[in-house]
């Protein structure tokens, strides 16, 4: 395998692919009607914090 191949491929981790599919989640969750403005705001702050740890902000 040509060696930056290998390196490329490996910085992508199964922690990284948790995190986005959380992020996604979260996000769908956000469009739910039946939330109150409470959930709401705590919830665009959990998805602004998991932005910021995974390097999107």
């Amino acid at each position: 395998m040509d060696e930056k191949k290998k390196e490329r491929t490996s910085l992508y981790t199964c922690n990284d692919y948790r995190q986005e599919m959380i992020l996604l989640a979260m996000r769908r969750k956000l469009q739910d009607d039946g939330l109150t403005e409470d959930e709401r705001r705590r919830l665009r702050e959990d998805i602004a914090h998991l932005e910021t740890r995974m390097g999107m902000d």
